[in-house]
């Protein structure tokens, strides 16, 4: 019952910690600015008020727009649990693989576009179409990233990777570097953080993210909020896992190993969310028509960490 007990521990250390996250990304934001920001844990209020207001659907929404937010925060919840954070010793470890989580991510991009799309609102089609463009080359990129990875460690699942890194199986390889470089990128473009998008702002041409979920109030904002929170927290915890797995716990670690991958997990969540904030406050957000160029260099770093490994095989 150990797996389940720590599988259900990760469940909800996920949600509860993804507003905190967003939090502390806002609050070093804030402070590099030159501004005091809000408490860190303003998110959880935010969260909690909207989810004690009332629903307001306009009259024009179908179901899809009424049951798109249970399935975007359910598909990205879902795809945050699979990926071990502070321990392999998992009962969906054996279910856990990087083609799935994609499968799952596109999941919950497919119906939030579709919601967008479903009210017949202006901001809500611009939104949907931008975010598909931002899907038809983040998508492949990252299943470059699986690929590569695959190659490397001889599998996709998360846990086998995290067990080969630890064995000392990957020296120095550039193929890892390029990968954790295009993965990086993705993960900017899927949470629609700076240069790609401001999760700060409602500017009528530049939102993607926002301009779909504009027509949304109450529960529901509260559920695709909660789902952007949680999807942050999961790129920190897949990069975090796979290019740095140290601290994590296997399977008969005990509770001291456990207690370390805990604060290891919380150590590198806050440290990548630390670099986050300062990576947005020193960049300026590009043009709409530069997304392909960025994520087309995402795809290119897949593609050349996939060429390095068969290159150094050769010689």
């Amino acid at each position: 019952m150990t797996p389940v007990i720590w599988q259900l521990v990760q469940i909800f250390l996920v949600v509860g910690l993804a507003p905190a996250v967003t939090g502390w990304v806002r609050l070093v934001k804030s402070r590099l600015q030159g501004r005091i920001g809000a408490s860190p844990l303003q998110p959880y209020r935010d969260i909690y008020r909207l989810l004690q207001k009332e629903a307001v659907v306009a009259h024009s929404a179908s179901w899809v727009f009424r049951a798109a937010p249970y399935v975007t925060f359910s598909a990205v919840w879902l795809a945050a649990a699979i990926i071990p954070a502070f321990t392999t010793d998992l009962v969906l470890v054996p279910a856990a693989d990087l083609i799935a989580l994609v499968a799952l991510l596109g999941v919950a991009r497919f119906w939030t576009a579709l919601a967008g799309m479903d009210v017949g609102t202006a901001f809500g089609g611009i939104g949907a179409s931008r975010e598909m463009m931002i899907a038809s080359l983040a998508e492949p990129a990252m299943l470059m990233v699986t690929f590569s990875l695959s190659l490397i460690t001889g599998t996709t699942a998360p846990a086998q990777i995290i067990g080969f890194v630890l064995s000392g199986g990957v020296g120095i390889e550039v193929s890892m570097g390029l990968a954790l470089a295009a993965l990086v990128m993705v993960s900017i473009a899927e949470n629609g953080r700076i240069p790609i998008d401001n999760p700060a702002t409602h500017l009528e041409l530049t939102m993607v993210h926002e301009a779909m979920v504009l027509e949304y109030s109450g529960r529901h904002l509260a559920l695709m909020e909660g789902a952007g929170m949680v999807r942050l927290t999961l790129y920190m915890a897949l990069i975090g896992s796979i290019f740095a797995p140290w601290g994590i716990a296997l399977p008969g670690a005990g509770a001291v190993g456990l207690t370390i991958g805990l604060g290891a997990f919380l150590a590198k969540c806050f440290v990548l969310a630390t670099v986050l904030a300062v990576f947005e406050t020193v960049i300026a957000k590009m043009r709409v028509f530069r997304y392909a160029d960025f994520l087309g260099g995402a795809l290119l770093l897949g593609l050349l960490a996939t060429i390095f490994i068969y290159v150094s095989e050769a010689v």
